[in-house]
């Protein structure tokens, strides 16, 4: 019995079209990263030597595609207090624009901002662990932005 549910389960699975993502294809063969700051461009350059099938070069001389990050920031604001007049949430931001082109200035993916958003609820008592959840959450939106950054790039036809 037990073995003809699992049977059943695993025929449903495979007919609902599941399958993992697997890596991405872009098309091109290589490319170069420019800008990112400290911590964008070398996340950006991993994701795209491990989870693509392209390969990154060190100048833009010798690429195919040139990654530009034109501009990343980080944006805070309050979003609710409590009773007693204190900040109840924050509502943090993070932007990045960036382009693509051939090395030779003609434009493969004209400028694109992202835009991401968390909500961080905030309290008095717990100042440091708040800082820390700050911290993490847009190190988790730049992780995303990184993700579709990769989304956008892989649809770009030859």
């Amino acid at each position: 019995m037990k073995n003809l549910l699992l049977l059943i389960l695993v025929l449903l699975l495979g007919a609902c079209g599941f399958h993992l993502r697997g890596s991405a294809q872009l098309p091109f063969d290589t490319i170069y990263v420019q800008g990112g700051g400290n911590q964008l461009g070398p996340d950006l350059q991993r994701y795209l030597r491990y989870g693509t099938s392209v390969k990154v070069v060190q100048t833009q001389n010798e690429a195919q595609a040139v990654l530009h990050i034109l501009g990343e920031g980080r944006e805070k604001r309050i979003l609710s207090l409590t009773g007693g007049g204190r900040v109840g949430e924050f509502e943090l931001y993070y932007r990045l624009s960036f382009r693509l082109h051939d090395g030779k200035g003609a434009e493969l993916m004209p400028a694109q901002q992202l835009e991401l958003k968390r909500v961080l609820s905030f309290s008095d008592a717990q100042v440091l662990a708040k800082e820390q959840e700050e911290a993490l959450l847009y190190r988790e939106m730049q992780n995303d932005a990184v993700q579709q950054i990769i989304r956008r790039l892989s649809v770009l036809k030859k």
